[in-house]
C-alpha cells in the first residue's frame, strides 16, 4: 500500500496512525534514502505514543539506540546506519544482536528501527510494519508493508 505525504503534517498524521496500531513487542522498520523523513516520522510516532515535548527526539545515529518511557510501555528508537557501513552482513548481524533489541522486544518494548531492512531476524523476527519512504516531487511517498499495514489505510 502506498500513501502520498504531501506535507510534514501528512507525515505527522501517519505517525499518529502508526502509534495507534502498534502494540508492545512490535517491530517497525523505517527505510529510505538519507533525507527521506525517517527520523521525522519516528519523532511523530514517539510523540503520538506520549513522549513529552520537553524530551528531545533526535536521530540516534551515534548513540545507536534511544529509550523513551511512554504510557504504552517502552519505546526503543534505533538507527543502524553506522552498523551497515560494512559490506559484511555477518558482522552487521553480530553488532545488531549485541544491542539486545530482540530481547527487549521479547520483553514488550516497541522497537522502531531506522536502516534495519534486511536484518529483521536479528531484531526478533518479522516486523509488524515496514515503512519505505521516498522523496517524490515536493513531498514523500510511504510504502507500507507488514501485518499492520492494512490498518493504516
Amino acid at each position: 500500500m502506498e500513501l502520498r505525504l504531501a506535507s510534514r503534517r501528512d507525515t505527522t498524521r501517519l505517525g499518529v496512525r502508526i502509534a495507534a496500531a502498534v502494540a508492545p513487542g512490535d517491530l517497525v522498520l523505517l527505510a529510505g534514502d538519507l533525507g527521506a523523513g525517517k527520523t521525522f516520522l519516528a519523532r511523530a510516532v514517539a510523540r503520538a505514543l506520549g513522549v513529552p515535548t520537553e524530551i528531545a527526539i533526535a536521530s540516534p545515529t551515534f548513540t545507536l539506540v534511544q529509550e523513551y518511557a511512554t504510557p504504552r510501555g517502552v519505546l526503543l528508537h534505533a538507527d543502524l546506519y553506522r552498523l551497515r557501513e560494512s559490506d559484511d552482513d555477518a558482522k552487521t548481524s553480530t553488532e545488531i544482536r549485541r544491542l539486545g533489541l530482540a530481547e527487549r522486544r521479547a520483553e514488550g518494548a516497541i522497537v522502531l528501527v531506522e536502516w534495519g531492512e534486511g536484518f529483521a531476524r536479528d531484531l526478533g523476527g518479522d516486523p509488524a510494519l515496514e515503512v519505505i519512504l521516498r522523496i517524490e516531487g515536493d513531498g514523500r511517498v510511504a510504502t507500507l508493508r507488514g501485518l499492520k499495514a492494512s490498518s493504516l489505510a
